[in-house]
């Protein structure tokens, strides 16, 4: 039986990098033997019906070509179904592409990985009504992407540049209630975040050591920095040592529930709700396609 790939794209990833991707992989693939579909949406909302349309369809396999942000919005409508997730990576951070071994900067021997078909089932997360796969991010971070959004200008990352800046010069620790799995704590962080994964923002291991498939969520929190500690501790992210720093602590729950006045939670780079916000995981919950 001939089956199936629909290509979900945003045409304007990677500046335009995602329509040219989807471009050279749809031949590729109809040579590789496979019935394919070229989706593009105009929008996240449109793409999202796309993709369950495709579900409802029973396609086999749906191919995010784009960024972290595409498999957010493919996900949305993947989660639960037997419609595989595969991924042609066309953004900036890509680190689903990094958890799932697919090549970054080969667009060939990533459409090779679709063309294998090996498979693997990952545990999702869920923030409300949204699933997420990489990271939510409800501390600092989450303050900087929230200001940034607000900005009309510069364009690409040197607004997020500006707004990391901007939030330095007001740094000040931000009052939290957590719940963890029933456990109330009352603290005050620079940094809180949930991972499903082990990364976010292009590479940044924030919550070192989680594991997709193991039916838990990595609550990582750090105490309030310093500008200068904040500076300092930054380039450890990229490396996953900032888990040394005295302030720094880890849970590992299935459900935790974040509470912070005037805090906008981000994930997979995502703008998702302001909190509280219930987080829980969702074991075993998407099939995606791996190149290792």
């Amino acid at each position: 039986m001939v089956q199936r790939v629909a290509l979900l794209t945003n045409p304007s990833a990677g500046r335009g990098q995602g329509a040219r991707i989807a471009a050279a992989a749809v031949p590729r693939l109809r040579d590789a033997g496979f019935t394919v579909e070229d989706l593009r949406g105009r929008d996240a909302d449109e793409a999202t019906d796309l993709a369950r349309d495709c579900v409802e369809r029973g396609v086999e396999t749906l191919v995010a070509v784009g960024g972290d942000g595409m498999v957010h919005v493919a996900i949305q409508a993947l989660a639960g179904s037997a419609t595989r997730l595969g991924l042609l990576p066309a953004g900036t951070g890509n680190d689903v592409a990094r958890y799932l071994g697919v090549p970054r900067r080969d667009d060939e021997a990533a459409v090779d990985v679709v063309v294998a078909g090996r498979e693997r089932t990952v545990d999702l997360a869920r923030a409300g009504s949204r699933y997420f796969l990489t990271v939510l991010a409800a501390g600092f971070d989450a303050v900087v992407n929230e200001r940034a959004n607000r900005m009309r200008r510069p364009r690409g990352q040197m607004r997020y540049n500006l707004a990391t800046l901007a939030e330095l010069r007001t740094l000040r620790p931000i009052d939290y209630v957590l719940e963890l799995d029933g456990e109330v704590q009352r603290l005050a962080a620079t940094v809180v975040a949930v991972g499903n994964g082990p990364s976010f923002g292009g590479g940044l291991r924030i919550t070192e050591g989680a594991l997709l498939d193991d039916g838990l969520l990595d609550v990582v929190v750090i105490e309030p920095l310093s500008r200068r500690e904040l500076v300092r501790t930054y380039p450890k992210l990229f490396r996953g040592t900032h888990v040394h720093h005295p302030g720094y602590h880890h849970h590992r729950v299935r459900s935790v529930t974040v509470a912070a006045a005037g805090i906008t939670a981000y994930a997979d780079g995502e703008r998702i709700a302001p909190l509280p916000l219930t987080v829980d995981v969702v074991p075993a919950s998407l099939r995606v396609l791996v190149g290792r």
